[in-house]
């Protein structure tokens, strides 16, 4: 099987219940379990643990900047919230295309917007009458949070879009609770190749494991031979799922053989620990000639996260993950084939879709194009989804 990358270029708080801990108490078992597991344990710099009032200070100075991106604290509540995949909000992400536009990047399926409509491709004109091109031009966080609000059901903001015929609509939308649909859109492209599986897949949480049988039962019965597959978006999540989304795509065979999918490698301190995943057997098994994987700077690697706790998650880097050949240490990532913008002026399923066109190109002739290389293009961008990714640690794990 062929594989080519391509990559996508971009651009209230409610007091914690009384657990009996304290931050400082938080501060202490990260101490620990950075000294323990953290994979980069003999390049921290030298802390004084008593000089950071919580673990989140704490980790910022541990933190081994010069390779680790990923490392973090996180509410444990919010951390189980986002993995059964639950969410607060509008639903969508905001980003700005090459002419500065303020779009909809994302939007998930049971949002409050969608129910509304509204589409990837959209121009965000205004939210409560201050333009937001500008806020998301100056990079500036705390502006867009205090235009849109907390992520706090029953807020409602009034939206001016421009739809993709020119139109302007003004919607007014109330902030709900929703589960979110992981994968984003899943369809078949006739190809002079042939039947090709488009897949866009948003993160690896729970609600994924039937979205993606039912996908793949579909591109089984379509009998599709390539694979076009989207995590322009997906930061990660249970590694468990990324498993099962390889064995989908790698088929039974590899199954049948015992193939290793990902190896976790531990600190010298915790070899003991070191773990293999192999492929799964599927009841919807591909079998493809190419798979073309879309990608951005947001793509990061999933991962288990399976310790339950109270309070916090603990996010440190512990491990590496590498193949069956031993293969790791993408810190950089994975050079892709061909670099182009991650065109948020069409939806995903449109063939005029930069990143869509291009690897429909690709499979049809086996080559990238020569058009479209143009200079690089970050695209500016803000989610109401909270960031998360790689290996957890609870509080109440460490203190057993």
């Amino acid at each position: 099987m062929v594989f080519f990358i391509l990559s996508c270029k971009k651009n209230d708080t409610t007091p914690p219940p009384d657990t009996g801990l304290t931050p400082a108490m938080a501060r202490d078992s990260l101490y620990a379990l950075m000294n323990q597991w953290y994979y980069w344990y003999s390049y921290m710099p030298a802390v004084n643990k008593d000089n950071y009032a919580d673990p989140y200070e704490l980790l910022e100075a541990m933190r081994y900047k010069t390779l680790d991106k990923w490392s973090f604290v996180e509410d444990y509540d919010t951390f189980v919230a986002e993995m059964q995949g639950t969410f607060v909000g509008h639903g969508f992400r905001i980003g700005l295309d090459n002419q500065d536009n303020a779009r909809i990047a994302e939007i998930y399926n049971l949002s409050p917007l969608y129910a509304e409509g509204v589409r990837r491709g959209w121009i965000v004109k205004s939210i409560n009458g201050t333009a937001v091109a500008p806020i998301l031009k100056s990079g500036d966080l705390n502006a867009y949070t205090n235009l849109i609000g907390p992520s706090t059901a029953g807020i409602t903001n009034v939206f001016v879009f421009v739809k993709p015929d020119n139109t302007e609509t003004t919607i007014t939308s109330t902030k709900t609770t929703f589960t979110i649909n992981s994968v984003i859109l899943y369809d078949t492209l006739h190809l002079s190749s042939g039947i090709t599986g488009h897949l866009v897949f948003d993160s690896f949480i729970q609600p994924s494991e039937q979205e993606l049988n039912t996908a793949f039962g579909y591109f089984k019965a379509c009998n599709v031979t390539d694979l076009i597959l989207d995590l322009r978006y997906n930061s990660g999540g249970y590694l468990y799922i990324a498993q099962e989304l390889a064995s989908y795509i790698a088929g039974n065979a590899l199954a049948s053989d015992n193939s290793i999918f990902a190896r976790l490698v531990y600190n010298d301190k915790n070899q003991a620990e070191n773990y293999s995943y192999q492929f799964q057997p599927t009841t919807s098994p591909l079998t493809l000639n190419k798979l073309v994987v879309i990608t951005s700077r947001l793509t990061a690697s999933a991962s288990e996260a399976v310790m339950n706790g109270k309070k916090y998650f603990f996010w440190p880097v512990t491990f590496k993950m590498v193949n069956s050949n031993n293969q790791g240490d993408y810190y950089a990532g994975f050079p892709p084939a061909k670099a182009v913008a991650d065109d948020i002026t069409h939806d995903f399923n449109d063939r005029n879709e930069l990143c869509l066109s291009e690897s429909i190109h690709y499979l049809e002739t086996g080559s990238v194009s020569a058009k479209r290389a143009s200079i690089f293009y970050r695209h500016t961008g803000f989610s109401e989804k909270p960031a998360w990714m790689n290996n957890g640690f609870s509080i109440e794990k460490l203190n057993r």
